[in-house]
């Protein structure tokens, strides 16, 4: 297939935080607000004056001195943020909304706070912390719905004057709708048989509507959709397997396209700020106001393992079932980050699961931040991919 009209201007939006789609925005005055996981409705930080900055630190190489902070125990992923912001690079944001869900993730926004790291630069910079619940009974979303009022919207209008009322959720609702229509309408093209699509492409596109100002990104993702609807697939398709990958914290393409470059057409992206779920609309249900719709949406398509009620616990194996189903794929893929408490079980629970009670042969790795061990992974994707393929042709008969 032809590139992708975009393609390189994508990897270059995703070369460094601070890119130029960031910097006009700031240009207009508006306010860049970070955060980094799904308990952090993004509608929230794109209200009016405002957007949403997913926080990432591509090209990161070292964290000797977030090791000196956090210890070496301590995911990369949090180490990578903490490192990068010691250097200056998120001396941008107008504020960190963070969360409790994850205590090295909470660990690392603390030291935002310890350290001033960004404040000398911004004097009304604040971090925010969510309590964000483990289960999802009636009281537990009234509790997330007060937190996402007092620890978002309050200090949002408090600090910057930000306008927080239902005419501007409703907005900002309509605006995230928009950039999920078009999204998910470009991810469907996965399900055919020969896509006019890559998993790496689809991996770029997503990234970029959560590292770019919406109303400056969304003329790009139109523009790639009417591309797709005329793009031709080589006559053959070019992968030899389908596979759903799922796991914890995955913000690098290279790492899906080092999977497909073994043979495996990743169809969907169930993981940390993904697809699949993060961009399915807001719809508002008789009787509820704008956030409480926005609270109940994030409450029930989160599919972070940090829930422990036995729903959501099963809950999470059949949506994969679901996806793999949907997206017509052969295996399932699941990764975490080392030291991630949560996705350490998850990864060893849902492998047995998913292959004993679905019958889907599924692959569990062990990665760092930064991929530092390429030749070890790309052997064991080959090899995931040719059991995968005799599997098929067993099927087959």
């Amino acid at each position: 297939m032809r590139d992708l009209k975009h393609r390189v201007f994508f990897e270059h939006l995703l070369s460094d935080v601070k890119n130029e789609l960031v910097d006009e925005a700031l240009s207009e005055g508006k306010l860049a607000l970070g955060y980094s996981c799904y308990f952090v409705p993004e509608v929230l930080l794109n209200l009016a004056g405002c957007f949403s900055v997913r926080m990432r630190a591509p090209g990161i190489t070292d964290t000797s001195i977030a090791t000196y902070y956090m210890s070496e125990k301590t995911c990369m992923y949090s180490r990578s943020l903490l490192e990068r912001a010691i250097e200056g690079g998120y001396n941008f944001m107008a504020a960190l909304i963070s969360t409790e869900t994850c205590s090295m993730m909470n660990r690392c926004h603390e030291h935002f706070e310890m350290l001033n790291l960004v404040k000398e630069y911004n004097e009304k910079f604040f971090v925010s912390h969510i309590d964000s619940p483990f289960v999802t009974k009636d009281y537990a979303l009234k509790h997330y719905e007060k937190q996402l009022r007092k620890h978002v919207l309050d200090k949002l209008n408090g600090v910057y004057g930000v306008d927080v009322s239902d005419e501007a959720l409703l907005a900002a609702i309509e605006k995230h709708n928009e950039v999920c229509r078009v999204v998910s309408e470009i991810g469907e093209y996965r399900k055919a048989e020969n896509p006019p699509i890559t998993g790496y492409e689809f991996h770029l596109i997503e990234l970029i509507s959560e590292c770019c100002p919406q109303d400056l990104i969304l003329p790009y993702l139109k523009e790639t959709l009417e591309e797709l609807k005329t793009r031709r697939a080589d006559e053959k398709p070019w992968y030899r397997v389908r596979v759903v990958l799922a796991g914890g914290e995955n913000d690098d393409p290279e790492f899906t396209k080092l999977i497909e470059d073994a043979g495996a057409f990743v169809v969907a992206d169930r993981y940390c700020f993904g697809s699949l779920p993060g961009r399915e609309e807001i719809i508002i249900n008789d009787g509820e106001t704008p956030l409480s719709a926005i609270a109940r949406h994030y409450i029930e398509t989160n599919q972070c393992p940090r829930f422990m009620n036995p729903e959501k616990v099963q809950g999470r194996k059949v949506y994969l079932k679901q996806l793999a189903e949907a997206y017509h794929a052969d295996g399932l893929i699941v990764q975490q980050m080392k030291f991630c408490e949560y996705w350490e079980y998850e990864r060893m629970y849902c492998q047995q699961v998913m292959e004993e009670d679905y019958g889907l042969p599924c692959m569990g790795i062990e990665k760092e931040y930064v991929n530092t061990s390429v030749g070890q992974l790309r052997t064991r994707f080959q090899a995931f991919t040719e059991s995968l393929e005799i599997k098929k042709l067993e099927k087959e008969g």
